[in-house]
């Protein structure tokens, strides 16, 4: 390695000297979270919403053959703010894009709130998936800059936490809220991150990547409590890009193609389907409170977010990513398995063109198999590879130059 290289891969920023380091960096971490959080939130809308839509009398608006684009259409917005995201961040900065972000957030929300025609909900859902987007990308750069290496691992793994946490709230307040008042619900995470982002400063990195030293001093006082541990960037170390001539590098071209075909798996598995159809699907399952195994569904995911990222440096990426792609095989067939078992018994769907057909024959065949369903779909949700963003962080370090972005998926 050259001293040039040396040079180039030196960071930006050193751990203080100080062994009383700020705390203000839990704050300014919870404050970006909440962008992960209204992203959950945004996800985990769909499911209560849509049987909510279906049983509200006129004058509420009728989704009829719309209802699964309610639920996906948010990925289209997603895609594209992924993108304006990564446009956003390195030229407005990290703050300005999360402060930006909350905008389409409460915007989205309140058309959904206001919203007389199928047109104006679908409206709502795509700014909130443009949100979603930005908020994927920038929040985690925005934690991962401000904090001190003692603390980087845990405020890194808060943030796909708070994801499946503002999943977990939207089925719990859609037990209690019918869908207006839901997305009202919604625009308080991002009101209140666009509150606190204020008085947040920007990354340090960020700063001194700019070459504002004296701005970049007074974050890191804020941040850390402490001027100490920064040095100015090399000169060429805002310059660095990526181009496709370098994709010849094995260093490179390995981990991008791997890195993708992990996430295409991933999204092909099916699981941003079950976050944003849980509810209907329980209810096509016959399953009596389909509300309540949505909850459960939603805490279970919790807490194995919580669990892989606490074993994923024991266990390893690639052992978990293999157990999980068993354990999703096996709960994906037994739920398929249910279904044929269910054919033709009594429904529950709070569709109301089916309520009539109901049949009146006695439930007890598949009472008992309904349970199948709930511990098919927790088992599948347990399984949802939360080692995979663990896996594609480490993925990205062999290779400071690695086209590899992601978006943060259920």
């Amino acid at each position: 390695m050259t001293p040039e290289d040396q040079e180039e891969i030196q960071p930006l920023l050193r751990p203080p000297d100080s062994a009383t380091l700020g705390r203000r960096v839990f704050l300014a971490a919870f404050a970006a979270a909440l962008g992960p959080l209204s992203f959950g939130f945004a996800l985990g809308y769909s499911s209560p919403a849509i049987p909510s839509l279906r049983r509200s009398a006129p004058p509420a608006p009728r989704l009829d053959d719309y209802a699964s684009w309610f639920g996906a259409i948010v990925n289209l917005g997603a895609a594209a703010g992924g993108v304006l995201g990564g446009w956003l961040v390195d030229r407005a900065g990290r703050k300005l894009s999360l402060l930006l972000c909350t905008v389409p957030f409460v915007t989205g929300f309140a058309i959904i709130t206001a919203a007389q025609d199928v047109w104006m909900l679908l409206g709502g859902r795509l700014l909130t998936g443009l949100a979603c987007g930005i908020a994927s990308l920038v929040a985690p750069v925005y934690i991962s800059e401000i904090a001190y290496p003692e603390v980087r691992g845990l405020l890194g793994s808060c943030v796909q936490l708070m994801v499946v946490t503002g999943i977990l709230l939207a089925y719990l307040a859609g037990r209690v809220l019918e869908w207006r008042w839901l997305a009202v619900l919604g625009c308080v995470p991002p009101a209140f991150m666009l509150l606190l982002m204020c008085c947040m400063p920007e990354t340090p990195r960020f700063l001194l990547a700019q070459h504002k030293l004296q701005e970049a001093l007074a974050a890191m006082q804020f941040l850390w409590g402490s001027e100490q541990g920064w040095e100015e960037p090399p000169v060429r170390a805002e310059h660095q890009g990526f181009h496709l001539a370098q994709l010849k590098h094995p260093g490179i071209y390995k981990p991008f193609v791997i890195g993708i075909s992990l996430m295409v798996f991933q999204q092909l598995s099916g699981i941003n389907a079950v976050m944003f159809y849980a509810e209907t699907i329980f209810e096509e399952a016959k399953f009596k409170d389909s509300s309540l195994a949505s909850v459960i569904v939603g805490v279970i995911q919790v807490l194995f977010t919580a669990v892989a990222a606490l074993v994923m440096d024991r266990a390893g990426r690639r052992l978990l990513l293999a157990l999980s792609g068993v354990v999703m095989v096996f709960s994906t067939g037994a739920f398929g398995a249910y279904f044929k078992l269910a054919q033709g018994g009594p429904s529950n769907s709070s569709h109301v063109d089916h309520l009539a057909s109901v049949s009146m024959e006695p439930a007890s065949t598949t009472v008992g198999l309904s349970w199948l369903a709930v511990g098919s779909v927790c088992l599948f949700i347990a399984g949802g590879a939360q080692a995979l963003r663990h896996f594609l962080a480490r993925l990205r370090l062999l290779h400071r130059q690695c086209p590899l972005h992601f978006v943060l998926r259920p």
